[in-house]
């Protein structure tokens, strides 16, 4: 659909956007800053193509929508600690995002989205997919729903960084082992109310949630892997497959996603921007 400014179309019935007519390298005006803020806003993910971001300027857009989040695990892995470079390699046995997840939820304020740079892209393989926390509360039943309310949950990363989880030495993306690494756990709500838009979605995901508050994760795994397994049905997904100079800017609030590893023997290079949120309610 035609907006004032921007070329917007959607590519899924659930939520995704591709916009066109924009560089992001440029110093782009209010005006247009409000419309991609709107567009993010309505539909939960949006890609932009053949975009020409260096560091400076990919900073430079992410900053018009809040500071810069600083990734508690990769500090000290990464040249510059305002950027993730994410590299999958042939031969790696795992990789970045490969489950089912909001981004860095074990902190108590977290990201708010990403803006995610593909610079070097496989022929095929190496998608991203993502699902709507929204749709995945709102078909909840009535009572689940109202089982939900007040319950919170625990969000660890015991399993992502530390020498306990043994990542680094299975991929190309390095995370902090070192003795000096102390587990981040925090609580938040099973059912958030996204800041902006008033709208309730679901907010577990697989990388981080292990337990209900005041339960012992065996008690909790029946009702948490319904929830986390519900939460990306096919009819609340949508599928982006990147080319050189792809761009995608997800809601990190109501909005899971997926890294596919099925780029075989190719490699695939991107960089990752982070926004800072505030605490979920």
């Amino acid at each position: 659909m035609r907006n004032q400014l921007l070329d917007i179309q959607p590519i899924a019935g659930a939520l995704g956007a591709e916009i066109g007519g924009v560089n992001l390298a440029d110093e782009l005006g209010d005006g247009v800053i409000a419309e991609i803020r709107q567009a993010l806003l309505d539909h939960g993910v949006i890609f932009f193509r053949d975009q020409v971001l260096d560091v400076d300027r990919h900073k430079a857009f992410a900053r018009r929508f809040g500071d810069i989040f600083i990734h508690p695990n990769f500090r000290g892995t990464q040249a510059d600690p305002e950027v993730v470079n994410v590299v999958r390699n042939p031969g790696d046995a795992r990789i970045v995002g490969e489950k089912w997840h909001h981004d860095t939820t074990m902190v108590a304020e977290p990201p708010m989205g990403a803006v995610f740079y593909a610079i070097e892209v496989p022929p095929y393989g190496g998608d991203t997919m993502f699902a709507s926390q929204y749709l995945a509360y709102e078909t909840l039943s009535p009572g689940l729903q109202a089982l939900l309310e007040g319950l919170r949950v625990k969000h660890t990363d015991r399993a992502l960084a530390g020498p306990q989880a043994g990542v680094s030495k299975t991929r190309s993306t390095a995370v902090r082992e070192d003795a000096d690494w102390r587990e981040t756990i925090t609580y938040h709500p099973a059912v958030i109310t996204h800041p902006e838009t008033g709208r309730k979605a679901l907010f577990v995901n697989h990388s981080h949630c292990v337990a209900f508050e005041d339960m012992t994760e065996e008690e909790s795994r029946p009702l948490l892997d319904y929830l986390l397994e519900h939460g990306h049905r096919p009819e609340f997904t949508c599928r982006f497959r990147y080319t050189p100079g792809s761009v995608a800017f997800w809601d990190n609030r109501c909005v899971k996603h997926i890294a596919v590893n099925d780029a075989g023997p190719f490699r695939r290079v991107a960089r990752r921007i982070q926004i800072q949120g505030t605490r979920p309610q």
